[in-house]
Order: structure tokens, then C-alpha cells, then sequence
């Protein structure tokens, strides 16, 4: 996701993310580290712990925080250093399979639909008003981690792009989640939702964007 920002002239002025890739414990291999970490380290991005942030490390001329399927909670003042939006993606069809484990239980359910939405991030984990949304066909015998790498993610980074578009065009979309279809899904074997404040930061061309970690890209 960093990346696709940085390529579509978005300058990047922050990143938080964790120390290492799922299931790595070596520190002094960078081959070990968390892929966004490494990002941040070769384009001289500053990098902050992911459990370090808060608000006062977000910079201050920030627009945007970028939650890109995170699995941590981005608090409301961290939210409120945005000058323009607090975003986050979800790879589900919101309101449908709140929750960090949605691609796994779009798998399990064998949902013949599914999809990814861009929405406002709130008090509400996963409940805010929708900016974009996009369905496609669940391929047949698909894993979770095939339905990520080959559809939602880069779904993702479409959505993601073209909401920033609309708020560089002064377009601003927040459509409010149906709670009467709204489904929770609770974590199949990982840990609670992290609440202390997570996103990985950047900048909007002349603007700036906060790009939270892309954080099934290894899996």
C-alpha cells in the first residue's frame, strides 16, 4: 500500500507498523522485519513501532489516517490529527463480517460474494460510514490467503486510491452501515484487537496521508 501511494504521487510522512513479519523473532534480520518497516527504511520514511503510536507521533501536517486492514484500533485522538479523513479498509462488504478474521470466515461461511470496503473510521470497530465499496465472485477452492493475495488486496489499493482521488476533488462520500445486516465475527486464533492508536502515516501529493500496515501481505 505504501508503495501504491508512492507511485501515485502521494508522499508518504510516516509509517508505523510492527518490528517483524508473522512468525519471525529475529530483530537483527531485516529479511525478518515487517515488510512496511522495510519500506519505511529504504525511502528514509520515519518508521514508529506500531505499539509506540499515538497521537502526538503523527505528524502535523498530516490529512489523512490510513488504516489498511489493520488489526489494531485507531483511537480518536490519533484520528483526530487528520486534517481531512480518518479511513480504513476492511476486506468484507460492510456491515457484513466485522471483526479481524473476515477473509477466513468469508472462507469458512463459503460466501459466494464477497468483497472490500474503504469506510470512516469511528468509535465503532469497523462500523463507520462507507467512502467505497466493491463486490467480486469468491473464486471456488480459493484459501483465505489466495482470496487475499489475488483479489482483496489489490482491490484494496483501488479503493483506497480512489477515495483519496475524491477527496483531492473535494468529494467526500460517508454513507452510514445498515446495522440491521451488521455481522461480528470474533478472531479465529489471534489475539484481541490491539487498542493503542496504530496507523502507518503519509502524505496526499502536496497533502499528507497516515497509511496504516497492509497486515495480511505476508500471509
Amino acid at each position: 500500500m505504501a508503495e501504491a501511494l508512492r507511485d501515485s504521487h502521494h508522499s508518504v510522512v510516516g509509517i508505523a507498523a510492527p518490528y517483524l513479519r508473522r512468525g519471525q523473532s529475529d530483530d537483527t534480520n531485516p529479511m525478518h522485519w515487517d515488510r512496511l518497516r522495510n519500506c519505511a527504511l529504504a525511502h528514509g520514511i520515519p518508521w514508529t513501532p506500531s505499539e509506540d503510536l499515538r497521537a502526538d507521533r503523527v505528524p502535523a501536517d498530516t490529512d489523512v489516517v490510513l488504516a489498511a486492514h489493520s488489526h489494531a484500533f485507531i483511537g480518536r485522538h490519533t484520528r483526530a490529527r487528520a486534517r481531512v479523513a480518518a479511513l480504513g479498509y476492511h476486506p468484507s462488504l460492510l456491515p457484513l463480517h466485522r471483526g479481524r478474521d473476515a477473509v477466513r470466515w468469508t472462507v469458512r461461511d463459503k460466501d459466494r460474494v464477497t468483497g472490500g470496503t474503504v469506510y470512516h473510521l469511528t468509535e465503532r470497530t469497523d462500523g463507520g460510514p462507507i467512502a467505497a465499496q466493491e463486490h467480486v465472485l469468491t473464486p471456488p477452492g480459493h484459501t483465505a490467503q489466495q482470496l487475499w493475495r489475488d483479489l482483496l488486496a489489490p482491490l484494496g489499493i483501488r479503493l483506497i486510491l480512489r477515495v483519496l482521488r475524491d477527496l483531492e476533488d473535494g468529494v467526500r462520500v460517508e454513507v452510514p452501515q445498515d446495522e440491521a445486516c451488521a455481522t461480528w465475527e470474533p478472531a479465529m486464533d489471534t489475539p484481541p484487537l490491539f487498542k493503542p492508536e496504530l496507523p502507518a502515516l503519509g502524505n496526499m501529493s502536496t497533502e499528507s496521508v497516515i497509511a496504516d500496515r497492509w497486515a495480511l501481505v505476508d500471509r
